[in-house]
């Protein structure tokens, strides 16, 4: 008889505890969502879910990151501003969706508790910073971007105004908006003509 693989199965019970997590998530919030509920739609026991995880918070953010690991790869083609709009429209995406609606609960959330702020930074957004920053770097190299602008100071820049609909719902983020962002933020980020003027 063939015995049970025991690592197949715990990845089978994570796996179905991060799909209960997200989908509670997008029904009542996170702050209506409880480990008791999450346990009992992925059929396992609360101990399962404690025993991987500290918070509920902590699994809904496992779950999303791993869903939008894409979003941390930045292409290198040779061309900067196709780079970074080929992977914020990948965010653009990510947030325009029903799937990720429990990133803005969890948002929320970390206004309220350091703990989650933390780990959100930490896992959700100081590896995209540093992916982005170290391809706004390559493009100082490459002379596609002025050398004298703070590449960090630009990262918020440019994803700033996805963060601003995706949070405040004022109108839907989008690929357009995408376009539109980097198009106007490299009037002014582009290194300067042979004659002095502002690149284009």
């Amino acid at each position: 008889m063939n015995m049970p693989n025991e690592q197949r199965r715990s990845e089978r019970s994570r796996q179905a505890i991060l799909a209960a997590a997200l989908d509670l998530c997008r029904e009542r919030g996170l702050a209506r969502t409880t480990v008791e509920e999450i346990a009992k739609r992925a059929g396992v026991g609360k101990q399962t879910i404690y025993r991987w995880w500290g918070s509920k918070a902590a699994v809904v953010q496992e779950a999303l990151n791993e869903r939008v690991n894409a979003t941390t790869d930045f292409p290198d083609t040779g061309d900067l501003r196709a780079d970074l709009r080929a992977q914020m429209v990948v965010v653009a995406e990510a947030f325009a969706s029903a799937d990720f609606a429990p990133y803005v609960s969890l948002i929320a959330a970390a206004q309220e508790d350091p703990e989650i702020a933390a780990s959100l930074r930490k896992v959700m957004l100081e590896p995209r910073v540093r992916a982005c920053a170290e391809r706004l770097r390559r493009g100082q190299e490459q002379r596609q971007l002025r050398e004298d602008v703070d590449v960090d100071v630009v990262v918020e820049m440019l994803y700033a105004p996805l963060y601003y609909r995706l949070l405040l719902r004022t109108r839907p983020v989008t690929p357009e908006q995408v376009t539109e962002i980097i198009a106007m933020a490299f009037e002014g980020l582009a290194p300067p003509g042979r004659d002095g003027t502002p690149g284009r």
